[in-house]
């Protein structure tokens, strides 16, 4: 009988509810770091560096590569030295490398002949976990209104010198810091030509077997005026498709009955950016967009996609259409051309302030929990279920959970370190649900939604 009551027990105990069994400690709410992060991000570097690279005159990705004041060639030596002159200040605390890519002739109409190009990335060794990176990404190439003329200015200023900038800027700042993930600050190439320059990338991480958290594209962060007039400068926007391209059709077929439409990987990242702007930032109002890019159009976040990372573009809110993909005239009344009148580097400063503070959360947090499992079909209650992570930083697991319509997480909480959770009266067919893990400073990792059930 004794034997039969501490089995009782045991099972009775493991069914309590997480919080009453595991009394830790909650971790800090708000990470003090992140407003002096803040507050080091320097919009007259930004404008310093918009203007250098418009100085260029083009960056056409056929365009000159021997002089040194003119051309994609002189701009891409230009954004090494700086990254070699930031990783000297932090006593080599970048690794910068040239990673090269050949677009052969006739891949599209836009590669008239064969061309190398070079992405330009930095390295920010993770002192825990070398291996995990975020990456933040720039554009380096412009173009004028005929995608292949080389020859005419193309400034290039809002697209994409005001995102280039900023990933020069980021780097700046977040080299003084050490973190616990690697983060890489990647300028790529021949944007303009079929995103080669993210393709190049993606693969050359591919081959390494490194881990992705995400990317981070900034494309355009400039502009804050409208054709129409519209003036904003504290909104911006996150674009993110829903789940990644590269699913089985038995994840599919699971999603159908799990859920988890809007909740891939790369939309759980910009949930991430969303957060960290809404507790750090709150005078900038992100906008999430729930698909890939702009209707019909494309960005260095998407051959990342592809290849099944998390990635967002994240963006101003008001575009200018008559500064895009222009040349540089006045006509009908009208100034043409992306030129840095057109750029406001305060605005551009702080949507390089979101990207800085995103990063610096992911790369000081703990890796995701793995294996996030959920049960409770025919019960007032849900389970959740994880692998825990090995990492001497990890303080803990976070629950959230939301209602099945809403767009952002509502309801979370602590539940200390253990590998199960039991929501009590918590029905598993009126919520999604997810779970992070917790660093000490309260750093999260992103949330992973359960794709597997407990059996």
């Amino acid at each position: 009988m004794k034997k039969q009551i501490g089995l009782l027990m045991i099972v009775v105990i493991g069914l309590m509810p997480c919080f009453a069994q595991n009394q830790v400690e909650v971790p800090p709410s708000v990470d003090l770091r992140m407003y002096d992060i803040i507050h080091q991000i320097s919009s007259d570097r930004i404008r310093k560096d918009v203007n250098t690279l418009v100085n260029f005159g083009t960056r056409n990705t056929f365009s000159d590569t021997i002089s040194n004041t003119r051309g994609i060639g002189a701009a891409t030596r230009w954004i090494k030295q700086r990254f070699d002159s930031i990783s000297r200040q932090c006593d080599g605390g970048l690794e910068v490398i040239y990673q090269n890519n050949l677009i052969k002739k006739g891949l599209n109409k836009r590669i008239p002949h064969d061309v190398w190009v070079k992405n330009i990335i930095a390295i920010q060794r993770g002192k825990l976990h070398p291996d995990n990176y975020i990456i933040v990404s720039g554009d380096i190439d412009s173009r004028a209104s005929d995608v292949n003329n080389a020859e005419i200015d193309a400034p290039g200023a809002n697209d994409n010198a005001s995102g280039l900038a900023g990933v020069i800027e980021a780097a700046r700042v977040l080299s003084k810091y050490q973190f616990n993930n690697s983060i890489i600050y990647a300028t790529l190439s021949a944007e303009e030509q079929g995103l080669f320059g993210g393709e190049g990338l993606a693969g050359y991480i591919k081959k390494k077997g490194w881990h992705v958290l995400g990317i981070l594209n900034n494309d355009m962060i400039g502009n804050i005026e409208g054709i129409d007039g519209t003036i904003d400068n504290r909104s911006f926007r996150i674009f993110s498709e829903p789940v990644v391209p590269t699913e089985t059709e038995s994840e599919r077929n699971l999603r159908r009955f799990m859920g988890g439409e809007v909740d891939g990987i790369s939309r759980q990242l910009a949930r991430y950016v969303s957060k960290m702007t809404q507790s750090y930032m709150p005078e900038m109002k992100p906008i999430m967009i729930y698909r890939l890019d702009r209707f019909g159009r494309g960005g260095h976040q998407k051959p990342f996609n592809d290849a099944g990372y998390a990635g967002v573009r994240i963006m101003e809110a008001t575009e200018n259409y008559n500064r895009q993909h222009q040349d540089v005239r006045f006509e009908n009344g009208i100034n043409y051309g992306d030129v840095v009148a057109g750029v406001n580097c305060d605005y551009a400063a702080k949507i390089t302030t979101v990207n800085a503070i995103t990063l610096a959360g992911l790369a000081m947090a703990p890796p995701p929990p793995a294996h996030v499992k959920i049960g409770g079909a025919v019960s007032p209650s849900t389970t959740l279920a994880w692998d825990s992570i090995v990492d001497a930083n990890c303080i803990g697991y976070k629950i959230y959970w939301r209602e099945t319509t809403a767009p952002q997480w509502q309801y979370s909480r602590f539940v200390g370190k253990v590998s199960t959770c039991l929501l009590e009266n918590i029905i598993i067919d009126d919520y999604f649900f997810g779970v992070t893990a917790v660093g000490k400073d309260g750093n999260e990792s992103l949330v992973v939604f359960p794709t597997e059930m407990i059996k």
